[in-house]
């Protein structure tokens, strides 16, 4: 694989790759209707629009300009960070911090992300360099559990789609206490609106009926749906809904985890199961729901100004809303006397990796804020990490797809045993080629079950292996050459079409679901 990133300097590259044409990979399906636009309440407005608006307050007495900081030294590793409930002040706007974990072979970064309570695309925007799903062994990842709170009351759930994380202000901390989860949101086309509501209902082993549209898309994709699906493994909901009173739109868990984090869905907001089931029992009836979409958050700690820049999803105008962000840092520049970071800006809004930075004149850069993360020792095992694929002599297994790299093979058999729920994959030799083999399964028909998921969801051909058939696995199964067992779409790096990952290079593994 290759890594330009030199070893010595880990934090020395955040540059993201450059978007190309390339693989898509589909997970699951989930509930809603396509978004549409929704008026905020007029105090969600206020908040917006106060006298400094989402700036920091203002300096009562004007600083000096700080002197150049040195890179901060790194502290010997910690169990774990926290990673879901903060302390804020009234006037401060940051919470959280960074670490550091260094990587062994078979990790992937879904499983980290999941571990420390973030999500894809937080996990993957912070580590640019890395593999999602075939990370180099001793590599070093950043955890990023440190996150500017958007602009919106501090009660009840506040949202920010561009972050995907939820916020919740408990009642009994009137404000000064803050809980959050990584969330997956609607996919484009169908994205999740923003505005004020409130929790209708809630309900534990909900069924999913799902509607019209999506009944349609499913019959299209030759996966007809039932008009109500009840609770179980297959109920894309989960075990934990909160209806809001925006009819059709929930917040849920999930039985596809590792889709939390991506705009995955066909509107509702999803949520890790141990998430959801955390969630369900704090949220009170008609608790309130603040919904925003704010890439560029500006927030205040310590006496430092931070800014946090997300990737702008399509239905916001990104050139707008930078041009925004430049002239109120302007304006708070110059009223307060206090010199900015302008190069530091420009690279933090260019780059949309999704950490808080420090911007003030004289303070550390980037790559030296990054460089000091706090390292964290690695865990025996990773929360909610699937089981390895075990071998069985007699079972039944699915020839997914036959590659010429075995790194693209062994990146599929990681997404394969990520799917929800899991479909148990590994890599054998199929000649000079690899053959990922799904299983194995206790009987033909959770074979031909599985064989019809890698259709719908991976638009996967998968061959069916008996138990006699299974003991040849290195017999490779009828396809074509070079057929295509992936849908092209958005890429950071280039890759065949056949699936074959060219390079090693990772794909942008944006999951719609279905």
């Amino acid at each position: 694989m290759n890594v330009p990133v030199e070893r010595s300097q880990p934090w020395a590259s955040h540059q993201p790759r450059r978007r190309k044409r390339g693989l898509i990979l589909i997970l699951g399906f989930c509930c809603g209707l396509s978004a549409c636009a929704y008026r905020p309440m007029q105090e969600m407005s206020n908040h917006w629009h106060g006298e400094w608006g989402w700036l920091p307050p203002p300096i009562k007495e004007p600083m000096e300009e700080p002197a150049q900081e040195s890179a901060p030294v790194a502290s010997p590793p910690i169990a774990s960070l926290e990673k879901h409930r903060f302390s804020v002040a009234k006037d401060e706007g940051v919470v959280g911090s960074f670490g550091v974990i260094t990587l062994q072979q078979g990790d992937t970064l879904p499983d980290v992300a999941r571990h420390f309570g973030l999500g894809y695309e937080e996990i993957v925007a912070a580590n640019p360099e890395l593999d999602p799903w075939l990370p180099d062994a001793s590599g070093r990842a950043l955890i990023p559990v440190q996150f500017v709170l958007p602009r919106a009351p501090r009660r009840g759930l506040v949202i920010n789609l561009a972050a995907m994380r939820l916020f919740y202000f408990p009642a009994k901390g009137n404000g000064a206490e803050v809980v959050t989860y990584p969330i997956g949101i609607g996919r484009e086309g169908r994205a999740t609106p923003s505005g004020a509501m409130r929790i209708a209902r809630k309900i534990k082993n909900p069924t999913w009926y799902p509607t019209k549209n999506i009944r349609d898309d499913h019959l299209r994709w030759g996966d007809p749906l039932p008009a109500a699906v009840p609770p179980g493994p297959n109920n894309p909901l989960g075990k934990y809904a909160l209806y809001l009173n925006r009819q059709m739109y929930l917040i849920h868990g999930t039985n596809k985890p590792y889709s939390v984090g991506l705009r995955a869905s066909n509107g509702c907001i999803r949520l890790y199961p141990e998430d959801a089931s955390k969630l369900y029992s704090q949220i009170p009836l008609n608790e309130p729901v603040y919904i925003v979409n704010q890439p560029y958050l500006v927030g205040w700690r310590d006496g430092v100004v931070y800014l946090q820049a997300y990737r702008s999803h399509e239905e916001l105008n990104e050139k707008s809303l930078k041009k925004t962000v430049r002239a109120n840092l302007k304006k708070w520049e110059q009223d307060q006397n206090q010199p900015l970071d302008w190069g530091k800006i420009e690279r933090i809004l260019q780059e949309g990796l999704g950490i808080p930075l420090p911007i003030a004149a004289g303070t550390p850069p980037i790559d030296a804020v990054l460089a000091g993360a706090q390292p964290i020792a690695r865990p025996d095992k990773w929360f909610g990490q699937p089981e390895s694929a075990r071998k069985a002599s007699n079972g039944w297994y699915v020839s997914a797809a036959v590659m010429s790299s075995e790194t693209a093979a062994q990146r599929l058999a990681a997404i394969l045993n990520h799917q929800g729920p899991p479909i148990p994959a590994q890599v054998v030799p199929s000649g000079e080629r690899h053959q990922v083999i799904a299983g194995p399964f206790g009987n033909a028909k959770a074979a031909k079950t599985a064989v019809k998921r890698l259709k719908v969801d991976l638009e996967l051909d998968g061959r069916i292996l008996p138990p006699k058939a299974s003991r040849q696995l290195s017999r490779p199964p009828n396809l074509p050459p070079g057929k295509r067992v992936f849908r092209t779409y958005r890429s950071r790096t280039d890759q065949p079409e056949d699936g074959t990952g060219g390079n090693g290079n990772r794909g942008d593994e944006r999951l719609r679901s279905r």
